[in-house]
């Protein structure tokens, strides 16, 4: 959505990596951050690797620039050395929630002279920066881009930790110096972050800075109304884009949760989102992740795709299966043609596409005992084979309307219902009793290797 209204208002879409939490942000996961978004065609104006006046763009990259904004606020007054340790503080809480009333920071070293301060820090004693809210600060008020007037009792706000005892900045504190620095003017993301606007607010006010437009979305919630989480399946964009989802269909869907274009719209590009994107049009609540309905949407876009761009979408899926090499499809292009829309119309993943075509592509293949039993072992196959094979063998021209007619003719001549040889047919050259269309399946196949197949399952059939 931040992407999307950058890009409707002719904006600069910037990419901040928040790492200031070593566990999380690791380079692995900060890698998998830029290949999803740029897999999914979310190219940022300012980030990393794309540069801007504002570099770095990694939080912990950034201390000069929070130690510089601490000493601003220092030299203001607005923010104080707490020496509290965290046992005490733990203690202050739960004697505040024993009697019902405000458990947050009780601002003890908020008096403390400055002679006593300064004694304190000269000594090295242990530390953290708060910052001094204004204490007739009154209401914290400010209007939603999406849930409209907003506004917070002051006196609800404690003077919350800037910088940590190790001199780390807190979310709060970087955050804000970092949009003041980047010339952040709008800030969409979920309501999860609602608590920390007013904190983030009285801080933009302590900078002397501009306070940018706040918008506040529903999170995403699993089928079972809870929020969205690894039990729920796959919750990264790699996972589905190597589950064989289409960027495309992805986007889409992602779109769709929280926002429309209209009342009817479901299928819409990414160029028709930036168009359409209005904030007001944003909900503020939760949206409901459906992965039947993007699995349907994924099969929509990928029927939608010419033949071309389906092999072309198929083909590293191919090599890194083995079962061709990365020149074979542009060598055999004509085929991989006539074969995308016999298994486009068949799949709602790319990842289906692999299992479907394995029997076109391999050398040998396993018939699966269900379809053996199933098919194979049941009276007449085995003559429905013969009679297949020998049929097939004699066409001098081997497309699919030729082998078509001959397989017809079949039952006629050997007494079998169609079903009894096609099926037998059908099992004997793909191995199950699902397939892409069994004509064109075989003449794809060629003829020397439908014949052999054919012949070799005799072998399993039942007289």
């Amino acid at each position: 959505y931040n992407w999307a209204f950058a890009r409707r208002h002719e904006g600069t879409f910037v990419l901040r990596i928040d790492d200031t939490d070593p566990a999380r942000s690791t380079p692995e996961n900060t890698a998998a951050i830029l290949r999803a978004m740029r897999w999914l065609g979310l190219e940022w104006d300012e980030g990393p690797e794309a540069g801007g006046a504002s570099a770095p763009y990694f939080q912990t990259q950034r201390g000069e620039v929070y130690r510089r904004d601490l000493e601003r606020l220092k030299a203001s007054g607005a923010a104080y050395p707490c020496f509290c340790t965290p046992a005490r503080l733990d203690e202050k809480r739960e004697a505040a929630r024993a009697k019902g009333g405000f458990s947050g920071y009780d601002r003890a070293c908020r008096t403390l002279p400055d002679a006593e301060a300064r004694r304190r820090l000269e000594g090295g004693q242990t530390h953290v920066w708060r910052l001094k809210v204004p204490e007739d600060r009154g209401e914290v008020f400010f209007a939603d881009e999406i849930r409209g007037a907003m506004t917070f009792p002051a006196d609800a706000l404690d003077d919350f930790v800037l910088v940590r005892s190790d001199g780390t900045p807190t979310y709060n504190f970087a955050t804000v110096v970092d949009d003041v620095e980047m010339r952040i003017t709008h800030v969409i993301r979920g309501d999860d972050h609602l608590s920390n606007t007013p904190r983030q607010m009285v801080l933009f006010e302590a900078l002397g800075a501009q306070v940018p437009a706040f918008a506040h979305m529903g999170l995403i919630l699993g089928t079972d109304g809870k929020r969205l989480s690894k039990r729920h399946g796959a919750v990264s964009v790699e996972a589905y884009r190597d589950a064989g989802y289409l960027p495309e269909a992805l986007l889409n869907y992602l779109a769709l949760l929280g926002w429309s274009m209209d009342a009817e719209t479901t299928l819409f590009s990414a160029r028709d989102l930036v168009a359409n994107f209005d904030l007001g049009r944003v909900s503020r609540n939760p949206a409901i992740f459906d992965p039947e309905k993007l699995e349907w949407m994924n099969g929509v876009y990928i029927r939608a795709l010419p033949p071309s761009e389906f092999v072309a979408r198929i083909a590293p899926l191919l090599v890194e299966a083995g079962l061709c090499a990365p020149g074979d499809v542009e060598e055999r292009r004509d085929w991989f043609l006539e074969l995308a829309p016999l298994v486009s119309e068949r799949v709602k993943r790319l990842g289906e596409v692999v299992p479907m075509v394995r029997f076109l592509l391999a050398d040998d293949i396993e018939v699966d005992e269900t379809a053996r039993d199933k098919v194979l072992a049941q009276e007449g196959a085995s003559l429905a084979l013969e009679a297949s094979a020998d049929a097939l063998r004699v066409l001098p021209t081997f497309t699919a309307a030729a082998v078509e007619e001959a397989l017809r003719a079949v039952p006629g001549g050997t007494g079998l219902k169609p079903k009894t040889v096609f099926q037998a047919v059908r099992v004997a050259v793909s191995g199950a009793t699902v397939s892409p269309p069994l004509f064109e399946s075989l003449a794809l196949l060629g003829k020397d290797r439908s014949v052999a197949r054919i012949e070799a399952a005799r072998a399993l059939a039942a007289a």
